[in-house]
């Protein structure tokens, strides 16, 4: 599906912006390993082999929408492994923008990994009901507009 759409965006090039905040698990039970009837409980300990999720961003970047503006997320328990990972996908898929979510505090604040820097982004605590989305949609859309004039 992420092909699909980027593929289709890459006619408008720099103008695209690719928002990749969906949740995707890092590992999947493959289909040659599902079993056709419920797994009974009285046969004992159960073994189950996960396969590893391809990783995409990179094709993404390189050949689907390489003109495309891309923000894609880091989640973590732990902010120093958190912000190691978020360089790391900087740079490794070559990400314009990672938005780094502690779990604890991903509602109270984020913080966006962009190069050379790093800004953190929270909510309006004065204004009852705000999210940390408002604030960071805005930082987003001010980047990529100053991508599209650079």
């Amino acid at each position: 599906m992420m092909q699909l759409i980027a593929v289709l965006l890459r006619c408008v090039g720099p103008n695209a912006m690719l928002y990749l905040a969906a949740a995707v698990s890092d590992f999947y039970v493959p289909w040659e390993s599902l079993r056709d009837h419920k797994i009974q409980s009285g046969a004992g300990p159960l073994d189950m082999q996960l396969a590893q999720v391809p990783k995409m961003l990179s094709l993404l970047r390189s050949e689907w929408a390489p003109l495309a503006f891309c923000i894609s997320f880091k989640l973590e328990t732990d902010k120093d492994i958190l912000l190691e990972k978020a360089e790391l996908a900087l740079k490794k898929y070559g990400m314009h923008m990672v938005v780094a979510n502690e779990l604890l505090t991903r509602k109270e604040e984020v913080i966006v990994v962009a190069p050379n820097e790093q800004i953190t982004v929270t909510r309006d605590k004065l204004q009852a009901g705000a999210d940390v989305e408002k604030p960071l949609i805005k930082l987003i859309v001010d980047r990529h507009s100053e991508y599209l004039n650079r």
